[in-house]
């Protein structure tokens, strides 16, 4: 029960944030663009639907996750790395990677971005849902 009462919490603050959140349409024909504007690092496909936990996962992602990795994960020039890419297929990160670099953050090793900060005011629920979302876009794009 205490997981259902979560999963509607999240959604309805999702929700807010997603109400508010900025369009991450491209604004150019140069390619790809990021939700502040900037160069994608990556082009995504996105399913047909996602299941309900990665609904819920891309709420969240695009309330405590987009500024940084952009809309749909794309990445962004200069800020953070794409997570739709085959670094991150789940042999090489696995599920706990991701939770342990919004809990702690994370050095830097495979980008020249910088170390990642802990995302603040996250739950490893919120983080479960996340991982769905980004895994489900992953294998939309093949990574498997």
């Amino acid at each position: 029960m205490k997981l259902i009462y979560a999963a509607a919490a999240i959604l309805a603050v999702g929700a807010v944030g997603y109400a508010f959140w900025p369009s991450s349409e491209p604004t150019s024909q140069s390619g790809p663009t990021a939700s502040n504007g900037d160069t994608a690092l990556a082009e995504v496909v996105l399913p047909d639907t996602f299941s309900e936990n990665a609904q819920v996962g891309q709420l969240v992602f695009d309330a405590k996750c987009a500024a940084c990795h952009g809309t749909n994960a794309v990445g962004q020039d200069g800020v953070a790395p794409p997570l739709v890419h085959k670094i991150y297929e789940p042999s090489h990160h696995g599920d706990e990677s991701f939770q342990r670099a919004a809990a702690m953050g994370v050095r830097a090793h495979h980008w020249p971005f910088g170390d990642m900060p802990p995302v603040e005011g996250i739950t490893r629920g919120d983080v479960t849902m996340i991982i769905a979302y980004i895994r489900e876009l992953q294998g939309a794009n093949g990574i498997n």
